[in-house]
């Protein structure tokens, strides 16, 4: 009982993250392996700093990084994700970025400022636009694709009524 308890409540972080209204940030410096991995994956953007390391490792112990293997396998590619779960290889910043976990990898003493930037960055947008089309992402990325065309098309004729739709335009016009 207590098990299935401690599962449910470490299977709840990825859905969190992806029900959020805000953008999530991951932002690694050092070390993130098993769970810590599936945060990563989890998130909707990652930085790392150069040297930090990625594995799925929970089967070089006996157990296998099920839970994971879900975010890794949205993101990756099915080909990758088998063979980091499978393997529970570790792997660096720079591969972790060419196989698409990360977005960017930065110096180390450029990690918090890097990753302020890109929320700065994020955060001077529409709330309401970035909210709407996170929510929207969410939604239609394991859809049949007429159906995301269709779910993509209602959430934006949606955020096209809004207030900060029509003064981005204006402004758009106007310069």
């Amino acid at each position: 009982h207590e098990v299935s308890q401690w599962v449910g409540l470490r299977g709840k972080m990825p859905r969190t993250i992806a029900n959020m209204k805000k953008p999530v940030i991951a932002s690694v410096q050092d070390l993130a392996i098993a769970n810590g991995i599936g945060l990563v994956a989890a998130a909707d953007l990652a930085i790392a700093a150069e040297g930090a390391r990625f594995g799925a490792t929970a089967v070089n112990i006996g157990l296998f990084c099920m839970g994971p293997a879900v975010p890794l396998s949205r993101h990756l590619s099915k080909k990758k994700t088998l063979e980091l779960i499978l393997t529970g290889d570790i792997i660096d910043a720079a591969e972790a970025e060419r196989i698409g976990l990360l977005n960017k990898v930065v110096p180390k003493e450029k990690l918090e400022e890097e990753t302020m930037k890109l929320a700065e960055k994020i955060a001077a947008k529409s709330p309401l636009a970035v909210q709407i089309g996170k929510r929207s992402f969410y939604e239609m990325s394991d859809m049949p694709y007429e159906k995301a065309i269709e779910v993509a098309n209602d959430h934006f004729a949606l955020l096209c009524l809004t207030e900060d739709a029509h003064e981005g335009v204006d402004a758009f016009l106007n310069k």
